[in-house]
């Protein structure tokens, strides 16, 4: 028998009337979508963290000399 649990209380899925099954439907199709966009940020916070190491080293590598005041505007300081 499929069932569902919610808040530590499992359900029979079969016993839930149409509408219930609409939203087990939903709620399925939500939790789906949630999980692959936690993915998509994931590969994007590695993307960012390899941009960010890329741009060090090449600030190192050219020579560039910090400022003397850390710029609190840019949106970019970043690990």
């Amino acid at each position: 028998m499929p069932s569902i649990t919610l808040d530590g209380i499992r359900y029979n899925t079969e016993d839930l009337t149409e509408r219930g099954r609409a939203q087990l439907a939903s709620l399925q199709f939500l939790e789906t979508n949630l999980k692959k966009l936690k993915n998509e940020i994931l590969v994007y916070q590695t993307a960012q963290a390899s941009y960010v190491a890329a741009l060090k080293a090449e600030i190192e590598k050219s020579g560039i000399e910090p400022t003397k005041e850390k710029d609190e505007s840019s949106g970019l300081d970043k690990p």
